[in-house]
């Protein structure tokens, strides 16, 4: 069984969530990128919603940007 409308939806959920947080502290994909020791290509086609990531990236990411879990995962810390 596949679900890739379910998961296509929630990466660009992701993507999005991920793109305001680091917007909101006025931190450039460039400089995400090299905090989050990612390529640069690599975070915009996550902030696109165009990649599925490891949850070690996840952590790179929350890391780098400083903000807490919830920030970037808004969905799942409402879901009981």
């Amino acid at each position: 069984m596949k679900n890739s409308g379910g998961i296509e939806v929630q990466l660009k959920e992701f993507g999005g969530d991920l793109r305001r947080a680091r917007v909101s502290r006025k931190i450039t994909q460039e400089q995400l990128a090299e905090k989050a020791d990612l390529h640069l290509r690599s975070l915009q086609k996550i902030e696109a919603g165009q990649i599925n990531i490891l949850l070690t990236t996840l952590i790179r990411l929350k890391q780098g940007l400083d903000c807490p879990w919830y920030e970037l995962l808004p969905t799942a810390s409402q879901q009981k």
